[in-house]
């Protein structure tokens, strides 16, 4: 096993790809200005016993502004979620509470709390800037019979971060996201992420996300449907006055 790893290293040299390189392809990949879906959020605790519920997402720039408003079911019904990411400054996070009439801020310090009871953190809603991890192909790898990279993903160490390292399966032809197995601090394994596509007007468009907690014995997964694309939304409408505006 050891001598195959070795190969593998030795081949991912040869094709004189590094992390970064292939991490900026991923960056450049042709993306939609910016995008509607529907999404049905089910949780799935250790017992088996689900929860569901219905969201609204608008996102532009890639995921780099987005909002989200809960349909569904009651309980939730009215609330929602700002994000807005920055290159030079901490995101911008907000949660509209209608119980409380109360706009709360999401601190980055609390960027490892759970969205909504869910198993991805609020971290796990926002990008991976290059600049903050040191990134290296460690290997290749196959899921179903597409090639991937094995991309390795390390947080600087000014990074607040609640993971010490990321393994990613790189579609190596479309430069894909396919799977994720995320680290603790202690390098126990603690998320594993699953991710589907479908191409929609000549874009790869997500359109499940599975995520499992593996020391929760907890799942979430992610559909999203009616997917509209390039509909043209203002940078002006990820303002924290439209969380309060449950959409139609």
């Amino acid at each position: 096993m050891k001598k195959l790893l070795t190969i593998i290293m030795i081949m991912s040299r040869a094709l004189g790809l590094t992390g970064d390189e292939l991490v900026q392809k991923m960056e450049d990949r042709i993306t939609p200005k910016d995008s509607k879906a529907d999404m049905i959020m089910t949780l799935t605790n250790k017992k088996g016993k689900t929860r569901s519920s219905s969201l609204r997402s608008i996102t532009k720039d890639d995921g780099a502004k987005q909002i989200i408003w809960f349909l569904s079911p009651a309980d939730d019904k009215g609330v929602s979620f700002l994000k807005i990411e920055h290159d030079e400054k901490d995101d911008e996070m907000r949660m509209w509470l209608p119980a409380f009439k109360k706009i709360r801020r999401i601190s980055a310090k609390k960027r490892s709390d759970s969205f909504m009871g869910s198993d991805m953190s609020y971290e796990d809603m926002s990008t991976r800037q290059i600049d903050e991890f040191n990134f290296n192909i460690i290997g290749n790898d196959t899921i179903q019979e597409v090639g991937c990279h094995l991309l390795e993903s390390k947080p600087k160490e000014h990074i607040r971060t609640e993971y010490s390292r990321h393994i990613t399966w790189v579609d190596s032809t479309l430069f894909l996201p396919l799977r994720e197995e995320s680290y603790d601090k202690k390098g126990k394994l603690l998320k594993e992420k699953v991710f589907t596509y479908m191409v929609i007007n000549d874009y790869q468009i997500l359109l499940k996300v599975h995520v499992a907690n593996i020391q929760k014995n907890h799942s979430t997964t992610l559909k999203f449907e009616n997917i509209e694309l390039d509909r043209g939304v203002e940078d002006s409408f990820f303002h924290e006055r439209y969380l309060k505006r449950l959409p139609k």
